[in-house]
């Protein structure tokens, strides 16, 4: 088990560990509990399939209505807000403003939120909210317009159910491992010299809350956001499109809760903040990507969360500094 100095607690499921699906000989049984657990049967990645197809039923234009600018791309912005602000703010009041579980599950031992002159107006929730939502919520939602529109004008391919119900299920199970390449990617870039000054905002959390999750400079959110323009390669349904969009923003913010998730009754309900991005924010050059795809393994910056990894993770630095 890690140092209780060093972490509040840790998850009794220590060491951390990628996907099996990568694990050879092949372990089916190991690799359909990952993928149920992640799933089945209340999950965040099925919480936000369900808020696309709502959003796309109740809080979108038609591709007709999307063919040209207008107040749909207004709306677009209001709902991506609301869902932000509610989801953002609800987790924070249960967890942070409120401890209604207390914080035996809270990973850093340190009170979230804090003061200083390192955050925007010197208050680290106040730094959060609004780079959230004056930059993160406005990208997010330029990049949903903008994709609608080119669906409506056919300069993005598009699919519909009735072409392919196996493809169209599919695509939504792809989203996380897509966004295991992207990330991993993006994030290093963000880690090298050049790019470290726009993502150093993000990393002013060392301690997370909801609110950190997409508190980014706005040039990190163009890039972040980035991963949407693959709808102009693939062919996907708006619903697709706007799941995307909303797992990298809400996933962002279900996983920086700073606690290993919702408990009730004495078990764990509902899996949201993960340790093993937790050990990026304090140590920042490990676990740059997600457990999908185990770039970091392979590129040997994974941490597992174990003293044996803290261990691995020291002698590699201490070999870049030589």
């Amino acid at each position: 088990m890690a140092d209780r100095a060093e972490w509040n607690h840790v998850p009794a499921s220590l060491p951390v560990q990628v996907a099996p699906v990568w694990r050879w000989p092949p372990e089916p049984a190991a690799i359909l509990r990952w993928y149920a657990g992640a799933w089945l049967p209340v999950s965040v990645n099925l919480g936000i399939v369900a808020l696309a197809f709502a959003a796309w039923a109740w809080a979108s234009p038609s591709l007709d209505t999307a063919a040209a600018p207008g107040l749909w791309i207004a709306g677009i912005w209001a709902r991506n807000l609301l869902l932000t602000v509610g989801l953002a703010h609800g987790l924070h009041l249960v967890f942070h403003r409120h401890q209604l579980q207390g914080t035996d599950h809270k990973y850093d031992p340190r009170p979230f939120p804090r003061s200083g002159r390192m955050f925007s107006f010197g208050s680290q929730l106040a730094d959060n909210a609004f780079w959230t939502l004056a930059s993160g919520v406005t990208v997010w939602s330029a990049y949903e317009a903008l994709i609608w529109w080119a669906m409506a004008n056919g300069h993005a391919p598009t699919l519909a159910w009735s072409d392919s119900p196996v493809w169209f299920v599919a695509i939504f199970l792809l989203i996380p491992i897509w966004e295991s390449f992207y990330f991993y990617w993006v994030h290093r870039l963000l880690h090298t010299r050049a790019l470290y000054p726009i993502h150093a905002l993000h990393h002013r959390n060392v301690d997370v809350g909801p609110w950190s999750g997409l508190s980014m400079h706005p040039l990190e959110h163009v890039l972040f956001f980035g991963t949407a323009l693959v709808h102009f390669v693939v062919p996907t349904h708006p619903v697709h499109m706007i799941c995307h969009l909303m797992f990298y923003a809400l996933f962002a913010i279900t996983t920086h809760t700073g606690y290993e998730g919702l408990w009730l009754g004495g078990r764990k309900r509902l899996a949201l903040g993960t340790f093993h991005h937790q050990i990026h924010h304090r140590y920042f050059e490990v676990n740059y990507g997600s457990l999908e795809v185990p770039w970091d393994s392979w590129f040997g910056t994974f941490h597992d969360g174990t003293p044996a990894g803290r261990a691995r993770m020291q002698r590699r630095l201490a070999a870049r500094r030589r």
